[in-house]
């Protein structure tokens, strides 16, 4: 058994609701069932079984062309298209399990506060207690231009925005005492009037009067997330949120962001360790050293010989279009009002684009071996990290997700790293139960 304090196992679902493994081996019939539910529900039940604390389920709410200023590269190879909206999903996924917790993702600068405090407060009502919520600003001008803009606002403000939005519904989700619904059959009394209140909330962006027309929630505030990396999505992080994700790719800049982080959390008065600091993690299994050495290789291969994915990908998140660059020219200094973090990180991996698209890595990708030589590895970066877990990644198939929820997991439990079962009955408290 390991010396190394538990640690937590969340999984990060990129292009949830969207289209998984196309054209792929081990993807399975979904050419045509792609927007059915059932490869999410068989998904979240794998967790639960492994008893991992939550999945996110991310989104975005464009059609991208930013590659070649058209659509037909991300349409052609279903890039980030089509896309269902993730949240009918967590009703579906609720119902089938009993424990893990499932964080949908909403876009603080397009979703109106008060509609998304009482839908989550319904979904975590339907859960007994067991959603959260992913908040991102969104980076895409085609994004605003959907919902009638004519530009984004502006990166910075968008995170002025997002820090008062979320105060907002936590006001709401506040309105009903938690003991508001008393349910007196004898008095006739369902709901005790004098628990429930107007906020009459008026800020720089937002104004609501409630109070929310649902009560509180059983968690009273649903776990909330980010994953912003630069310095205003940090800072947004550290005041209110309860999990962080981090999409960086070695030891060090782990530290670096975990550090940050609980500094920051510090700073506004909050206990860091009530702030999960999750790193995104793909791990290459195999039942052998070499079998996962030689699907390691096979991996990174296919990612040097798909540059054009790369780049595409990129520019869907930072809002550039990379396709007109030399590849092999020295990059000169990009600014963007998309993804700030990303594109920091992005450029910092080599001097020609070519250079930074071989070298780009979302999140820790480095780590490959048997199930028990990765579940060694994972403890010793946890040792010197620090804490506090892995948001495990991938492509969606369940061939992926039995090897790491039948594989890998089991060694980690035996190792004592991680629960072997759930002690609350509610998201929020196994999260910080340790």
């Amino acid at each position: 058994m390991s010396s190394v304090r538990a640690f937590h196992l969340g999984w990060f679902l990129g292009n949830s609701g969207g289209v998984h493994g196309w054209n792929q081996s081990w993807s399975g019939e979904r050419d045509a069932d792609w927007a059915q539910p059932d490869l999410h529900i068989d998904f979240a039940q794998a967790l639960d079984r492994a008893c991992f604390d939550f999945l996110l389920m991310e989104d975005s709410l464009f059609v991208p062309d930013n590659y070649g200023s058209s659509m037909d590269f991300y349409l052609k190879r279903a890039l980030r298209a089509p896309k269902n909206d993730p949240l009918p999903f967590v009703p579906l996924m609720a119902q089938a399990t009993k424990h893990v917790g499932i964080v949908p993702t909403i876009s603080t600068t397009f979703y109106p506060p008060y509609l998304l405090a009482r839908l989550i407060a319904t979904l975590d009502h339907m859960s007994k207690g067991r959603v959260g919520c992913n908040f991102v600003t969104s980076t895409a001008k085609r994004a605003a231009q959907n919902f009638g803009l004519d530009d984004h606002v502006e990166h910075d403000l968008r995170y002025e925005m997002a820090d008062e939005f979320v105060a907002l519904i936590t006001e709401l989700w506040h309105s009903w005492d938690e003991d508001a619904v008393v349910m007196d059959r004898e008095n006739g009394m369902f709901t005790d009037p004098s628990k429930v209140h107007p906020i009459n909330f008026e800020g720089r962006f937002y104004k609501s009067r409630g109070p929310l027309n649902t009560a509180r929630p059983p968690q009273g505030t649903p776990v909330l997330v980010q994953a912003g990396g630069s310095p205003q999505g940090r800072h947004f992080a550290s005041k209110r949120m309860d999990a962080v994700l981090a999409a960086v790719s070695t030891v060090e800049e782990m530290k670096e962001f975990r550090a940050d982080i609980r500094k920051r959390v510090a700073e506004q008065g909050r206990d860091p360790d009530k702030c999960k600091v999750m790193f995104v993690f793909s791990p290459t299994l195999g039942e052998t050293r070499e079998e996962a050495e030689e699907r390691y290789k096979r991996k990174q291969a296919a990612r040097n010989a798909a540059v054009e994915r790369t780049l595409a990908g990129m520019g869907a998140l930072t809002d550039i279009d990379f396709s007109g660059f030399d590849l092999d020219a020295p990059l000169a200094e990009l600014t963007t009002n998309g993804q700030q973090g990303t594109l920091r990180r992005f450029l910092a991996q080599g001097k020609t684009l070519r250079e930074v698209a071989l070298n780009y890595r979302y999140g820790l990708e480095s780590l490959y071996g048997t199930p028990e030589r990765v579940a060694d590895q994972m403890i010793e970066v946890m040792e010197e990290v620090g804490g506090d877990g892995f948001m495990l990644s991938g492509g969606l198939t369940r061939r992926h997700v039995s090897e790491v929820t039948d594989g890998l997991v089991p060694v980690l439990q035996r190792r004592g790293v991680v629960r072997k079962a759930y002690t609350h009955e509610h998201f929020r408290d196994n999260l910080l139960e340790f």
